[in-house]
C-alpha cells in the first residue's frame, strides 16, 4: 500500500485543484450602448493607454473588435491635438 499515487493511510487519491474560468470581460462600450467613442473624452481614453503611453490591446482591456478599432483611431485623434500624451516621460 506504498505506493505513491495514494496520499492518505486509507488509500485514497488527492483531489483535484478545481480551477474556475476567469470572468470573460465586458465590452464598455456596448454595456452603454455607445455608438460613437469620443477622443475628446479623455477621462475614457485614459482607461486604454498604459502608463508609457501605449495603446492596450483588446485582451487587457476587454473591449469587442470594433470598439478597439475606434478607440485606437480615437486615442491617436486625442495625441494628435495634444489630449493625450504620445509617450511617457
Amino acid at each position: 500500500m506504498n505506493d505513491k499515487s495514494f496520499d492518505d493511510k486509507k488509500g485514497r487519491r488527492p483531489m483535484k485543484k478545481k480551477f474556475s474560468k476567469p470572468r470573460r470581460k465586458v465590452c464598455v462600450f456596448c454595456a452603454e450602448h455607445m455608438d460613437y467613442v469620443d477622443f475628446k473624452d479623455i477621462n475614457r481614453l485614459g482607461r486604454f493607454v498604459a502608463d508609457n503611453g501605449k495603446i492596450l490591446p483588446r485582451r487587457a482591456t476587454g473591449v469587442c473588435t470594433k470598439h478597439q478599432r475606434r478607440v485606437t483611431v480615437a486615442v491617436k485623434r486625442a495625441r494628435e491635438i495634444a489630449l493625450l500624451p504620445f509617450v511617457a516621460r
